[in-house]
């Protein structure tokens, strides 16, 4: 299941990285390519919908697309993270927070699938929101500049992405609620 439609999908997000970073080493104005990067991660994005939907319509859902999806979102938006916070776009404490929080569940997720335990942390309408507002926020600061002549997308991106970072630590606070209960049952053993 390494290369059906919906798994190709998803190998596209992690390929989109060096295209989307290498775009603002581009020699060409400014604006082009704050256009051009945003254009790519809104479409790549969009591949983490559509993968989905695809597996599931063509059954063609597997383990390894399972696992390679979540990957392949936290490396596109961390990456994108970076280069936001390399541009003076995004504050570095937002960016470790949003980092931090993909690592420590990440790992969290990981231990509890090896306790048996993975659906105390499985993924919740919570999780879902602050995907969403990041995948919102990424690509206003991504452009920074005005949208339509009145959309200031860099006072957008900046307010949404300061929500992203506290639905972060709020998806991480219940996360690890969740998952107490499992770990306390297992220290005590």
């Amino acid at each position: 299941m390494f290369f059906t439609i919906p798994t190709v999908m998803t190998w596209t997000r992690i390929v989109a990285i060096p295209l989307i970073v290498g775009v603002f080493y581009a020699p060409m104005e400014p604006a082009t390519r704050n256009l051009i990067a945003t254009a790519m991660f809104v479409v790549f994005a969009a591949t983490d919908w559509l993968d989905g939907f695809l597996a599931r319509k063509l059954n063609q859902t597997s383990a390894f697309g399972a696992f390679l999806d979540p990957v392949a979102d936290k490396f596109l938006v961390c990456a994108s993270l970076l280069v936001l916070v390399h541009m003076q776009r995004a504050d570095v404490f937002v960016a470790l927070i949003i980092i931090g929080r993909e690592i420590a569940i990440s790992a969290l997720r990981e231990w509890m699938a090896q306790i048996g335990a993975s659906k105390s942390v499985a993924v919740h309408m919570l999780g879902k929101l602050k995907t969403t507002v990041q995948m919102v926020a990424i690509p206003f600061l991504l452009y920074d500049g005005r949208l339509f002549d009145i959309i200031d997308t860099g006072v957008w991106g900046t307010w949404l992405i300061w929500l992203a970072a506290v639905l972060t630590v709020w998806s991480m606070v219940y996360y690890l609620q969740k998952a107490l209960p499992e770990i306390r049952a297992r220290v005590a053993k």
